[in-house]
C-alpha cells in the first residue's frame, strides 16, 4: 500500500500549502513504512513537479489534459481516485483549501473512504486505531475522529503543519485515465484570481479590520501595514455587508476561515461568529479602544487604544525595523 498526495497548483505554480501537504503526507508514509506518490493535474513545469521530491514525494504523476486546465470537482476527483486505485494508495492527502473542501467528500464516495477534513495534526495510529485531530464547529473546537475504513482521505488545514525538506528531486511520469462525459456536465470557462494580493487561506499573516475604522476611506492604513508585513487583508462581516470591503475578505463563520501564524484584528469587537473563523490562528493581536471588547478574551496580545493613533505608530515602527534589518 502507499500514500497519495494531490499537489494542488494555481496557474501552474505550487503554493506553500501544497508543500505543507506533501511534507505531512510524507510523515504519514513514514509512519506506515510505505511510499509517497504525488499527483498533479494541470500545466505545471517538469522542474516544479520534480521538486516535489524535496518534500518527500518519491514519484510524481503528471496529468495534463486540455479538458482539465481549469478545476472541476467531479473530474478531478475521478482522476485522483483512479490514481489512488492504480497505485494501491489507501491514504489520500490534500490541502483543505477551497478546492480541497470540494474534492475530499467526492473522493470519500469514490474510494469508499472515511474522510477527515480540516486536519491539524498527524494521525495517531495505536492498537489498530487511526485517529485524526481536526477542527470542528466552524473552527470553534477540535475533534478527534477515528477512521475505521480501509481507505482514508485527509484534508490538511493550511499553516497547521511545517514544510519539511527531506529528499531530492523525484521522477515524473505521465498519468492518463479515461475522462467520463458525466464528469464534464458543468464546465468552468475561466477563473479570475487577484494576483497582486496574498491569498487569505494561504496567508501566514492576516491584517483584519472592522467598523472601528469608521469608513472605507480609512483602509489605507490597513493596506499599508499588510504590505509591510507581506500579509493578506481581511475584514469583519458588517464591513463587507456595508460594501466597505469585498466579500472575498470577509473572515468568520459565514465567510472564510483562516489559520495564520499571526492575526491582527483592528477595531473588531470579537463576536462569536468572527472568532469561529480565526480561532485556529497561532498568535492573535487585538487593537481596540474598548477595553471590554470580547476579542481581548482570546487575544495573545492586546492594545487598548484608538486605531487612528495606534496604527500610524505601528506602521512607523515596522518601517524603522525593516530599514535597520
Amino acid at each position: 500500500m502507499s500514500v497519495l498526495i494531490y499537489a494542488e497548483n494555481a496557474d501552474g505554480k505550487f503554493k506553500k500549502s501544497t508543500f505543507e501537504a506533501v511534507s505531512y503526507a510524507k510523515a504519514i508514509a513514514a509512519q506506515n513504512n510505505t511510499s509517497l506518490i504525488a499527483i498533479s493535474i494541470g500545466d505545471v513545469a517538469k522542474d516544479d513537479l520534480a521538486a516535489l521530491g524535496k518534500y518527500g514525494a518519491e514519484k510524481v504523476l503528471n496529468v495534463s489534459n486540455d479538458k482539465l486546465k481549469n478545476f472541476l470537482n467531479q473530474a478531478y476527483a475521478s482522476v485522483i481516485a483512479e490514481a489512488a486505485k492504480a497505485n494501491g494508495a489507501d491514504v489520500v492527502v490534500l490541502s483543505n483549501s477551497f478546492s480541497g473542501r470540494g474534492l475530499a467528500p467526492r473522493l470519500g464516495v469514490k474510494l469508499q473512504a472515511g474522510v477527515a477534513d480540516g486536519a491539524v495534526a498527524l494521525p495517531v495510529q495505536d492498537g489498530g486505531k487511526f485517529t485524526v485531530k481536526k477542527t470542528a464547529f466552524s473552527g470553534k473546537a477540535f475533534a478527534v475522529v477515528e477512521l475505521t475504513s480501509v481507505n482514508k482521505v485527509i484534508a490538511l488545514t493550511p499553516n497547521s503543519y511545517k514544510v519539511v525538506e527531506s529528499g531530492a528531486e523525484a521522477p515524473v511520469e505521465d498519468f492518463t485515465t479515461e475522462a467520463k462525459a458525466s464528469d464534464f456536465k458543468e464546465m468552468i470557462k475561466d477563473i479570475l484570481r487577484s494576483t497582486d494580493k496574498v491569498s487569505l487561506p494561504d496567508a501566514e499573516i492576516v491584517v483584519s479590520a472592522g467598523r472601528g475604522l469608521k469608513g472605507p476611506e480609512n483602509w489605507g492604513m490597513v493596506e499599508e501595514l499588510a504590505d509591510l508585513l507581506g500579509a493578506a487583508t481581511a475584514c469583519s462581516k458588517p464591513v463587507s455587508d456595508a460594501g466597505w470591503r469585498p466579500h472575498s475578505e470577509h473572515v468568520g463563520q459565514t465567510g472564510i476561515a483562516v489559520s495564520p501564524n499571526l492575526y491582527i484584528a483592528i477595531g473588531i469587537s470579537g463576536a462569536i461568529q468572527h472568532l469561529a473563523g480565526i480561532s485556529s490562528s497561532k498568535v492573535i493581536v487585538v487593537i481596540n479602544k474598548d477595553a471590554e471588547a470580547p476579542f481581548f478574551k482570546v487575544a495573545d496580545y492586546g492594545i487598548v487604544g484608538d486605531a487612528f493613533e495606534v496604527l500610524p505608530k505601528l506602521i512607523a515602527a515596522v518601517k524603522e525595523y525593516k530599514a535597520s534589518a
